[in-house]
């Protein structure tokens, strides 16, 4: 909202933003001249700090202003006063271009915490540059959307999207999700959902927890690729999100239908039966869940498969970090040479196979070549072979289990390898491959990934840190009538 509260001061005030323009214009063809000139001797001249400089007195000083921008705030009983120049403010925002086309001084009224940063936001108008920290992205960028900024609003969407890992003391991840869902910002949700999928745990213990909504969590739920250490450490999470929100019954029978009870054993599910209060609350809406779990590890699954379908997320697992459902492993030095491993899992969550075991055997190799990249005899020059550049190879990692084995009839194995990353001084999931059922191999694993750099982002200490994943997919048979 703008009002007209005075007169366009005289012409001749309007002579320190035209030089400044005609400056920065002149700057810039002798710059592109230079360029383009095939003359040896031509060089560029390149003055643009001064110039940011003087165009930051012209600010502070308000030298040549000729507009007023009174900025304000139910916070504050004085308003913000910005000497300011028409031309300037025009060419960054057509916003600012409408309100000061037939009046010099105009009053804004913005939320205390917008204006507050109004002073930095109108600097950035001047410099193109500007300093933020977490908590001032989302004022930062509703000024930049407010007043059509576009080149500012993708610059602090952008550094959202990569400071997403930054701690911070009350978490922001969840409010930029919200905020990115306000604003219709599919790209900035999407990876506030990705980071809070993958690094799952973090944010259960976490103050933000408390501050997820509805819709947020039931998307969160919906998800096979979480991270966390069980399905029985959700749903203590879930509980205490229930017993703060306190939310309606409808939705509080949504949420805990979304945990996947068959991948939890059944001496915690008879635990949670008697002790969970939020449980007996909404019993009658997940009784026959409950019921079906201990269905499901009574029976083995080739024959519980007979009778129920099996193909749905109910029983298929989330990225589990329990030891019974992969292991770590840490890499030192990945570009040298070929490394293998081997490790156990349990052969499926059903408690019938509680003690199966499978044996999984890894290889990695830090420079596996593709076919189309093999040494293979030229004709040019007889018996010479094409040369091939180490950096050509990439990683690879091959998951094979140790033996085949009868129990493997009705269930695939997914693998799932997730990469650790240190960001802001945390270890963080930042990247997951995950490999189709019927492969040994994710055919873009670690594919953008440069092992050779020791700053490489995929490297904590010189070393790659993984947690391979097996989870145990069921596959329906054939009906038995009841």
């Amino acid at each position: 909202m703008a009002r007209l509260t005075g007169t366009r001061p005289a012409a001749t005030r309007r002579w320190g933003c035209a030089a400044a323009f005609l400056l920065l214009f002149f700057t810039v063809q002798a710059a592109q001249k230079a360029d383009f000139s095939g003359d040896s001797t031509a060089a560029t001249i390149n003055h643009s700090l001064t110039l940011l400089q003087r165009l930051q007195e012209l600010l502070q000083n308000g030298n040549g202003s000729d507009s007023v921008l009174r900025v304000r705030s139910a916070a504050s009983d004085e308003p913000k006063v910005f000497h300011t120049h028409q031309l300037l403010l025009s060419l960054q925002s057509e916003v600012f271009e409408s309100l000061l086309h037939n009046q010099s001084v105009v009053t804004l009224y913005e939320p205390p915490e917008t204006a507050a940063l109004f002073e930095k936001f109108i600097r950035y108008l001047y410099c193109g540059g500007v300093s933020i920290l977490l908590h001032q992205a989302i004022p930062m960028h509703q000024l930049a959307s407010k007043y059509r900024v576009w080149g500012l609003q993708r610059g602090v969407a952008e550094y959202m999207r990569t400071h997403l890992a930054s701690e911070s003391s009350q978490g922001h991840v969840v409010r930029w999700y919200h905020y990115a869902v306000r604003v219709g910002d599919a790209a900035l949700q999407e990876s506030c959902l990705q980071f809070l999928a993958w690094n799952l745990s973090a944010v259960l213990g976490s103050a933000e927890w408390g501050s997820v909504s509805v819709e947020l969590l039931l998307l969160l739920l919906e998800r096979s690729d979480l991270v966390l250490h069980s399905e029985l450490e959700l749903y203590t999470a879930v509980e205490g999100w229930l017993s703060r929100r306190q939310p309606e019954a409808p939705v509080a029978e949504r949420v805990l239908r979304a945990i996947r009870y068959p991948m939890i054993a059944p001496s915690q599910l008879f635990r949670l039966q008697a002790q969970s209060a939020v449980l007996a609350r909404h019993r009658g809406a997940v009784q026959d869940l409950l019921f079906q779990a201990f269905q499901f590890h009574a029976a083995s699954p080739l024959h519980f498969a007979k009778y129920f379908d099996v193909n749905c997320s109910m029983f298929l697992p989330r990225n589990y970090l329990a030891p019974s459902w992969g292991s770590q492993w840490v890499i030192t030095n990945p570009a040298r040479d070929d490394r293998s491993t081997s490790f156990q899992t349990q052969l499926g969550p059903s408690s019938h196979d509680a003690g199966k075991r499978v044996t999984w055997n890894v290889l990695f190799s830090p420079r596996w070549l593709p076919v189309s990249l093999r040494p293979v005899y030229s004709d040019s020059v007889a018996g010479a072979i094409q040369p091939v550049r180490i950096e050509d190879g990439r990683p690879r990692l091959v998951i094979t289990p140790a033996t085949s084995s009868p129990d493997f009839a009705g269930v695939s194995f997914q693998k799932t390898v997730l990469v650790g990353v240190r960001q802001q001084g945390r270890v963080l999931v930042k990247h997951a491959y995950s490999f189709h059922q019927s492969s040994d191999e994710a055919a873009d694993f670690l594919v953008h990934a440069d092992l050779q750099k020791r700053t490489s982002e995929y490297l904590i200490d010189n070393s790659l840190h993984l947690h391979i994943i097996i989870k145990p997919v069921y596959h329906s048979l054939i009906k038995v009538k009841k």
